[in-house]
């Protein structure tokens, strides 16, 4: 026994051994690796632009408090778009290739990446394009080159936009499972699909105004590309007269149909490369990561600040997908305090979320432009509490297709009342006042909780109100009149005073810039969020430190998850919500 007992005692500390070291390396290795490794550019070398793994406009920062360990991502859409500006005048750098690319971003995004692109061939490098099959949204990008090449057997998509909507009525009358719904805003469709069985005539009215903005402006891009009219895009759009290679050649929108091996040939060709080499190729995020780690000679002591705030707005840290109180305020406060930071630009791709975190990032911006300019920079959305935190700044940047507005409140209390009746269940209550209880999900609303309700509303759709109409130097009449949860593009947002010019990021700096008369500066990317030793290790992939979301994730599959992930919100949803429709899905 004493022998088992000490080959046990031998086991567990090797155990403990392999995993002290195991995980002293892995320490180490985040400590000392990554951020400072910068790959050799070989000359004579093509960008393969490959826009899968981009995620967010602004990958992050990262502190891990518990040891000291900051670690900052390079795998962002603003730091692809800054790897394309400088590829322009790298010598190593002779073009782009664009090859079956695969890319989840939103059209204002693509749209950037396409003005960067359009930028990169003045400079007389080339941009070539391939697909085996090209989406509509795929094509959008691709449509910038200067040769675009499709699959011999291959297939175009080139249909115009649709949006498809799910409603709920009768499944809720038909299973007992209610939500009951306070709103304030006719046009506020995120809450319509558990109010009624079809399309009212105000929603069915602003998605069509909103398809045809954001159709209109792919439709200019792609026609300045490809020297097609308008009307004729609408024409081969209707017929579908792309649909095949052939057709898609017929009707310009691509130049050559072949096989892969000839579009690598033609790059060879370009390159001045021997047909049986292989010509020296850099992906845009390993080229990316080497732009922003490599020290650049800019000697400005003056900053733009550039806050990040991306996703759903709600409490907490936050993180790359969500405009959390905590991180946003304190990057306002940390470059509102710093003397080399002249301005600021708030970069907003947003849907809302949170009435109150809103209203308190507003607030830190009202207290930021009495010391430094803020201006805002819209994405893909800045819809509702997306909008709100957008109001207030000195001037406001949106692109064509960018999608804006919302300018309503709702709240959405789910009820089991029916179900449970269903299921033989009944939920009685002992309450010390009237009002002790609150809300049951096993009770039917009664009247004065929902008008208790429906006054928190109104207070907080009127206070939005004010808002704008204070930000924007309306009146409250001329903002409801826009507002009540209406989306908008921000060619339309344009119109009607919502935002003051369109254009990109790269607009909004120059524009801030010389709004506090500045030539020399940096600019300096915020918010850093705050993490945990276990998200380190789940970031590094640890095997048995994964998060649980990462779990789910490769058990259920990433569509299935998105579901999960959407209950999960609405689940989570807490106090009135300025938040945009839960899901715009454009096809």
């Amino acid at each position: 026994m004493k022998f088992l007992g000490n080959v046990l005692a031998t086991i567990v500390g090797l155990f403990v051994f392999f995993m002290i070291l195991f995980f002293g390396m892995i320490f180490v290795a985040a400590l000392f690796g990554g951020d400072g490794e910068t790959s050799t550019i070989k000359s004579n070398s093509v960008i393969e632009l490959d826009l899968s793994e981009v995620k967010t406009d602004y990958a992050g920062k990262f502190n891990f408090e518990e040891f000291d360990y900051y670690e900052t991502k390079h795998d962002g859409l603003s730091d692809v778009i800054n790897a394309i500006n400088a590829a322009k005048t790298d010598d190593d750098i002779k073009g782009i290739s664009i090859l079956n690319d695969n890319s989840n971003l939103g059209m204002a995004q693509i749209k950037a990446v396409r003005k960067a692109l359009d930028d990169f061939k003045k400079s007389g490098k080339f941009v070539m394009a391939y697909a085996n099959n090209y989406s509509q949204q795929e094509y959008y990008l691709n449509s910038v080159a200067n040769t675009i090449y499709l699959n011999p057997v291959g297939e175009m998509e080139f249909k115009g936009l649709s949006s498809e909507i799910m409603f709920f009525k009768d499944f809720q009358e038909k299973y007992g499972i209610k939500m009951e719904v306070i709103r304030h805003g006719k046009f506020k469709s995120a809450v319509e699909p558990f109010l009624e069985n079809k399309m009212s005539d105000a929603n069915r009215e602003q998605m069509s105004t909103l398809l045809n903005s954001l159709w209109n402006s792919t439709l200019l891009d792609i026609s300045k590309s490809r020297n097609i009219p308008v009307t004729k895009l609408n024409e081969i759009a209707n017929g579908l007269l792309a649909r095949t290679p052939a057709m898609a050649k017929s009707t310009k929108l691509v130049d050559i149909i072949a096989y892969e091996d000839v579009y690598h040939d033609a790059i060879k060709k370009t390159l001045k490369v021997e047909k049986d080499e292989d010509y020296n190729t850099v992906s845009i995020l390993e080229y990316a990561k080497n732009v922003a780690t490599t020290t650049k000679d800019n000697s400005a002591t003056d900053k733009i600040a550039i806050v990040y705030a991306q996703g759903e707005i709600g409490s907490g840290e936050g993180d790359v997908n969500l405009v959390g109180e905590g991180s946003m305020r304190r990057a306002l406060q940390d470059a509102r305090k710093d003397e080399n930071i002249k301005a600021i630009v708030l970069r907003i791709d947003s849907p809302g979320g949170s009435a109150l975190t809103s209203d308190l990032i507003w607030r830190e911006i009202e207290l930021t432009k009495k010391v430094k300019p803020v201006v805002v920079s819209m994405g893909n959305l800045a819809a509702s509490g997306g909008y709100y935190i957008a109001c207030n700044a000195n001037a406001i940047f949106a692109e064509k297709n960018t999608i804006t507005g919302s300018i309503g409140v709702f709240g959405i209390l789910p009820n089991l009342t029916k179900v449970a009746s269903n299921l033989g269940i009944n939920v009685e209550q002992v309450n010390t006042n009237e009002n002790a209880a609150g809300y049951s999900i096993f009770k039917p609303l009664d009247d004065k909780y929902r008008a208790f309700v429906q006054e928190s509303v109104e207070t907080i759709y009127s206070t939005f109100v004010n808002r704008v109409a204070k930000g924007r130097k309306m009146s409250f009449a001329q903002v409801d009149s826009i507002a009540q949860g209406r989306v908008w593009t921000g060619a339309d947002a344009l119109k009607i005073g919502l935002v003051d010019k369109i254009g990109g990021m790269d607009d909004a700096i120059k524009y801030t810039a010389d709004l506090v008369k500045i030539k020399e500066y940096k600019t300096q990317n915020f918010p850093e969020y705050n993490k945990s030793f276990e998200d380190l290790l789940g970031s590094l992939g640890v095997p048995f430190m994964k998060t649980k979301e990462r779990f789910i994730k490769e058990e259920v599959g990433e569509e299935n998850y998105k579901v999960i992930e959407q209950i999960r919100k609405v689940q989570a949803k807490k106090g009135v919500q300025a938040a945009m429709p839960f899901e715009i899905n454009i096809r």
